[in-house]
Protein backbone atom coordinates (compact mmCIF):
# COMPACT_ATOMS: atom_id res chain seq x y z
CA UNK A 1 0.00 0.00 0.00
CA UNK A 2 1.53 3.12 -1.15
CA UNK A 3 0.33 6.77 0.24
CA UNK A 4 1.59 10.32 -0.62
CA UNK A 5 0.73 13.70 -0.41
CA UNK A 6 2.98 17.03 -2.05
CA UNK A 7 2.18 20.40 -1.19
CA UNK A 8 2.44 22.65 -4.06
CA UNK A 9 4.46 24.89 -3.32
CA UNK A 10 6.89 22.45 -2.08
CA UNK A 11 6.92 20.48 -4.98
CA UNK A 12 8.92 23.28 -6.93
CA UNK A 13 11.78 21.66 -5.50
CA UNK A 14 13.30 19.01 -8.10
CA UNK A 15 14.52 16.38 -5.85
CA UNK A 16 10.82 15.69 -4.76
CA UNK A 17 10.33 13.88 -8.46
CA UNK A 18 7.07 14.44 -9.07
CA UNK A 19 5.85 13.26 -5.62
CA UNK A 20 5.29 9.48 -5.81
CA UNK A 21 5.85 7.31 -2.68
CA UNK A 22 9.19 5.72 -3.71
CA UNK A 23 10.81 9.01 -4.73
CA UNK A 24 9.72 11.03 -1.85
CA UNK A 25 11.29 8.11 0.45
CA UNK A 26 13.84 8.00 -1.49
CA UNK A 27 14.82 12.46 -1.45
CA UNK A 28 13.83 11.62 2.50
CA UNK A 29 16.48 8.96 3.02
CA UNK A 30 18.98 11.19 1.55
CA UNK A 31 18.02 13.78 3.42
CA UNK A 32 18.46 12.02 6.81
CA UNK A 33 21.70 10.48 5.52
CA UNK A 34 23.03 13.86 5.25
CA UNK A 35 21.99 15.63 8.17
CA UNK A 36 24.81 16.66 10.78
CA UNK A 37 24.50 15.37 14.05
CA UNK A 38 23.65 19.04 15.90
CA UNK A 39 20.67 19.03 13.36
CA UNK A 40 18.93 15.03 14.03
CA UNK A 41 16.71 15.16 17.51
CA UNK A 42 15.78 11.66 17.55
CA UNK A 43 17.31 8.72 16.21
CA UNK A 44 15.90 5.21 17.66
CA UNK A 45 13.01 2.89 17.70
CA UNK A 46 13.01 3.16 13.94
CA UNK A 47 12.42 6.86 13.72
CA UNK A 48 14.77 9.77 13.06
CA UNK A 49 13.53 13.31 13.63
CA UNK A 50 16.01 16.29 12.26
CA UNK A 51 15.73 19.59 11.15
CA UNK A 52 16.81 20.79 7.71
CA UNK A 53 16.88 23.77 5.06
CA UNK A 54 14.96 23.28 2.18
CA UNK A 55 13.95 25.64 -0.82
CA UNK A 56 15.19 28.78 1.46
CA UNK A 57 12.81 27.68 4.64
CA UNK A 58 13.61 25.85 7.59
CA UNK A 59 11.83 22.41 7.77
CA UNK A 60 11.58 19.09 10.38
CA UNK A 61 11.53 15.51 8.72
CA UNK A 62 10.52 12.36 10.45
CA UNK A 63 11.75 9.13 8.40
CA UNK A 64 10.13 5.84 10.08
CA UNK A 65 12.14 2.89 8.57
CA UNK A 66 9.99 0.13 10.48
CA UNK A 67 10.09 -0.55 14.09
CA UNK A 68 10.49 -4.46 13.38
CA UNK A 69 8.39 -6.97 15.62
CA UNK A 70 10.26 -7.20 18.92
CA UNK A 71 9.60 -3.27 19.24
CA UNK A 72 5.81 -3.98 18.47
CA UNK A 73 5.35 -7.05 21.11
CA UNK A 74 7.37 -4.74 23.52
CA UNK A 75 4.66 -1.82 23.35
CA UNK A 76 1.60 -4.30 23.37
CA UNK A 77 3.10 -6.25 26.69
CA UNK A 78 2.92 -2.35 27.96
CA UNK A 79 -0.29 -1.73 26.89
CA UNK A 80 0.76 0.75 24.68
CA UNK A 81 0.14 0.82 21.05
CA UNK A 82 3.18 1.18 18.71
CA UNK A 83 3.58 4.26 16.41
CA UNK A 84 4.41 2.21 13.02
CA UNK A 85 4.52 5.04 10.47
CA UNK A 86 3.69 9.04 10.17
CA UNK A 87 0.41 8.21 9.24
CA UNK A 88 -1.34 8.88 12.26
CA UNK A 89 0.24 12.26 12.14
CA UNK A 90 -0.69 13.28 8.89
CA UNK A 91 -4.10 12.34 9.19
CA UNK A 92 -4.56 14.56 12.94
CA UNK A 93 -2.73 17.24 11.39
CA UNK A 94 -5.00 17.58 8.31
CA UNK A 95 -7.54 16.85 10.55
CA UNK A 96 -6.90 19.60 12.89
CA UNK A 97 -6.61 22.38 9.93
CA UNK A 98 -9.87 21.28 8.77
CA UNK A 99 -11.74 21.99 12.21
CA UNK A 100 -9.22 25.10 12.68
CA UNK A 101 -7.39 23.96 15.27
CA UNK A 102 -3.35 25.95 14.92
CA UNK A 103 -1.10 22.95 14.14
CA UNK A 104 1.95 22.35 12.13
CA UNK A 105 1.36 22.81 8.09
CA UNK A 106 2.75 19.50 5.93
CA UNK A 107 4.41 19.97 3.30
CA UNK A 108 5.29 16.41 2.00
CA UNK A 109 4.25 12.80 2.94
CA UNK A 110 4.67 9.93 1.79
CA UNK A 111 4.00 6.05 2.88
CA UNK A 112 4.20 2.46 1.28
CA UNK A 113 4.47 -1.55 2.53
CA UNK A 114 1.73 -3.70 4.16
CA UNK A 115 3.91 -5.56 6.58
CA UNK A 116 3.26 -3.20 9.94
CA UNK A 117 6.64 -4.09 11.12
CA UNK A 118 8.22 -3.03 8.29
CA UNK A 119 6.01 -0.03 6.88
CA UNK A 120 8.33 3.43 5.50
CA UNK A 121 7.00 6.31 5.77
CA UNK A 122 7.84 10.16 6.00
CA UNK A 123 5.96 13.92 7.01
CA UNK A 124 8.07 17.28 6.28
CA UNK A 125 6.72 19.84 8.13
CA UNK A 126 7.06 23.41 7.92
CA UNK A 127 9.19 24.99 11.08
CA UNK A 128 6.77 27.40 13.53
CA UNK A 129 10.28 29.73 13.50
CA UNK A 130 9.64 32.53 15.99
CA UNK A 131 7.39 30.52 18.38
CA UNK A 132 8.24 29.89 22.06
CA UNK A 133 6.65 26.64 23.56
CA UNK A 134 4.23 27.27 26.51
CA UNK A 135 5.94 25.46 28.65
CA UNK A 136 8.67 27.86 28.38
CA UNK A 137 6.41 30.78 27.84
CA UNK A 138 4.97 30.04 31.69
CA UNK A 139 7.55 28.60 33.51
CA UNK A 140 7.48 31.92 35.62
CA UNK A 141 4.08 32.70 35.85
CA UNK A 142 4.02 31.78 39.38
CA UNK A 143 5.95 34.52 40.37
CA UNK A 144 5.78 37.00 37.84
CA UNK A 145 2.01 36.71 36.41
CA UNK A 146 1.16 37.67 32.85
CA UNK A 147 -1.45 40.48 32.17
CA UNK A 148 -4.65 39.42 33.33
CA UNK A 149 -5.65 39.38 29.38
CA UNK A 150 -3.57 37.24 28.18
CA UNK A 151 -3.82 35.26 30.46
CA UNK A 152 -7.25 34.84 29.69
CA UNK A 153 -6.86 34.65 26.29
CA UNK A 154 -3.93 31.80 26.50
CA UNK A 155 -6.64 29.69 28.56
CA UNK A 156 -9.70 29.81 26.42
CA UNK A 157 -7.15 29.54 23.31
CA UNK A 158 -6.19 26.14 24.78
CA UNK A 159 -9.47 24.98 26.07
CA UNK A 160 -10.86 25.61 22.67
CA UNK A 161 -8.32 23.64 21.00
CA UNK A 162 -8.65 20.54 23.04
CA UNK A 163 -12.82 20.83 22.73
CA UNK A 164 -12.51 21.30 19.03
CA UNK A 165 -9.73 18.05 18.84
CA UNK A 166 -11.76 15.77 21.09
CA UNK A 167 -15.22 16.72 19.69
CA UNK A 168 -13.92 15.68 16.45
CA UNK A 169 -12.73 12.35 17.77
CA UNK A 170 -9.25 13.25 17.95
CA UNK A 171 -6.86 12.53 21.41
CA UNK A 172 -3.15 13.17 21.24
CA UNK A 173 -1.85 11.18 24.12
CA UNK A 174 0.81 13.58 24.70
CA UNK A 175 -1.33 16.56 25.54
CA UNK A 176 0.76 18.95 27.37
CA UNK A 177 1.87 22.42 27.73
CA UNK A 178 5.18 21.84 25.89
CA UNK A 179 3.37 20.64 22.68
CA UNK A 180 2.07 24.17 22.27
CA UNK A 181 4.00 26.52 20.78
CA UNK A 182 2.26 30.19 20.87
CA UNK A 183 3.24 33.18 18.28
CA UNK A 184 4.15 35.83 20.66
CA UNK A 185 3.24 38.75 18.40
CA UNK A 186 -0.12 37.33 17.67
CA UNK A 187 -1.19 38.40 21.34
CA UNK A 188 -1.48 42.11 20.49
CA UNK A 189 -3.85 40.90 17.22
CA UNK A 190 -7.52 39.32 17.54
CA UNK A 191 -6.71 36.06 16.50
CA UNK A 192 -4.61 34.18 18.88
CA UNK A 193 -1.69 31.79 17.34
CA UNK A 194 -0.64 28.52 19.23
CA UNK A 195 0.14 25.78 17.14
CA UNK A 196 -0.16 21.82 18.46
CA UNK A 197 2.54 20.15 17.56
CA UNK A 198 3.86 15.84 17.99
CA UNK A 199 1.08 14.33 16.69
CA UNK A 200 2.59 11.58 15.75
CA UNK A 201 0.88 9.32 18.49
CA UNK A 202 -2.32 11.21 18.29
CA UNK A 203 -5.29 8.45 17.66
CA UNK A 204 -8.40 9.62 15.05
CA UNK A 205 -11.63 7.86 15.64
CA UNK A 206 -15.45 8.77 15.38
CA UNK A 207 -15.99 9.91 19.12
CA UNK A 208 -13.08 10.25 21.73
CA UNK A 209 -13.05 7.47 24.32
CA UNK A 210 -13.89 8.88 28.01
CA UNK A 211 -10.24 7.26 28.98
CA UNK A 212 -8.48 9.37 26.24
CA UNK A 213 -10.25 12.13 27.13
CA UNK A 214 -9.56 12.31 30.32
CA UNK A 215 -5.57 11.45 29.67
CA UNK A 216 -5.45 14.24 27.44
CA UNK A 217 -6.92 16.73 29.76
CA UNK A 218 -5.32 15.84 32.94
CA UNK A 219 -1.68 15.55 30.99
CA UNK A 220 -2.51 19.29 30.41
CA UNK A 221 -3.51 20.20 33.79
CA UNK A 222 -0.64 18.14 34.96
CA UNK A 223 1.85 19.89 33.22
CA UNK A 224 0.20 23.82 33.95
CA UNK A 225 0.17 22.63 37.79
CA UNK A 226 3.08 25.04 38.93
CA UNK A 227 2.18 27.82 36.68
CA UNK A 228 0.21 29.77 39.81
CA UNK A 229 -2.98 29.21 38.40
CA UNK A 230 -6.03 30.79 40.09
CA UNK A 231 -9.31 28.59 40.30
CA UNK A 232 -10.68 31.09 37.76
CA UNK A 233 -8.28 30.36 35.70
CA UNK A 234 -9.26 26.57 35.71
CA UNK A 235 -12.99 27.27 35.75
CA UNK A 236 -12.81 29.40 32.76
CA UNK A 237 -10.89 26.56 30.48
CA UNK A 238 -14.06 23.86 32.14
CA UNK A 239 -16.34 26.49 30.71
CA UNK A 240 -14.78 27.10 27.59
CA UNK A 241 -14.36 23.12 27.39
CA UNK A 242 -17.84 21.88 28.33
CA UNK A 243 -20.69 22.02 25.54
CA UNK A 244 -23.42 24.41 27.89
CA UNK A 245 -20.68 25.76 29.58
CA UNK A 246 -20.02 26.11 32.93
CA UNK A 247 -23.33 24.78 34.59
CA UNK A 248 -23.29 21.95 32.49
CA UNK A 249 -19.97 21.71 33.67
CA UNK A 250 -20.80 21.40 37.15
CA UNK A 251 -23.83 19.11 36.90
CA UNK A 252 -23.79 16.41 34.02
CA UNK A 253 -20.17 16.81 33.40
CA UNK A 254 -19.09 17.03 36.94
CA UNK A 255 -17.63 13.04 37.48
CA UNK A 256 -15.34 14.11 33.87
CA UNK A 257 -13.41 16.63 35.68
CA UNK A 258 -13.55 14.81 39.12
CA UNK A 259 -11.14 12.03 36.72
CA UNK A 260 -9.35 14.48 35.75
CA UNK A 261 -8.24 16.25 38.59
CA UNK A 262 -7.65 12.76 40.29
CA UNK A 263 -5.15 11.61 37.13
CA UNK A 264 -3.82 14.90 37.11
CA UNK A 265 -2.77 14.76 40.60
CA UNK A 266 -1.36 11.15 40.20
CA UNK A 267 0.80 11.90 37.30
CA UNK A 268 1.86 15.31 39.61
CA UNK A 269 2.47 12.79 42.61
CA UNK A 270 4.42 10.33 40.70
CA UNK A 271 6.77 13.19 38.46
CA UNK A 272 7.67 15.41 41.74
CA UNK A 273 7.57 13.23 44.42
CA UNK A 274 5.14 15.73 46.64
CA UNK A 275 1.93 16.79 46.64
CA UNK A 276 0.66 19.35 43.77
CA UNK A 277 -1.04 22.55 44.70
CA UNK A 278 -3.93 22.80 46.38
CA UNK A 279 -5.75 24.07 43.81
CA UNK A 280 -6.34 20.06 43.01
CA UNK A 281 -8.81 19.35 45.57
CA UNK A 282 -10.19 22.96 45.58
CA UNK A 283 -11.20 22.23 41.81
CA UNK A 284 -12.40 18.65 42.67
CA UNK A 285 -14.77 20.01 45.36
CA UNK A 286 -16.25 22.49 43.06
CA UNK A 287 -16.76 19.99 40.47
CA UNK A 288 -18.45 17.73 42.79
Amino acid sequence: MAEQYLRADFAAGAATMDGDADALLTWAKVVAAQAVPADILRNKEGRKTLRFDYLGASRFLKLHSGVGWGEIIKNLLQGRLPVLAATNEYRAVMALREIGVDTMSVAAYARRGGNPAAVESMIVTDDLVGTISLEDYCADWANAPPAPAIRRRLVNKLADSARRMHEAGINHRDFYLCHFHLDEASLGESRLRCYLIDLHRAQLRYRTPRRWQVKDLAGLYFSAMDCGLSQRDLLRFVRTYSTGGLRRALDVDARLWRQVTWRAGQLYRKEHGREPPCLVPAVAGGLS
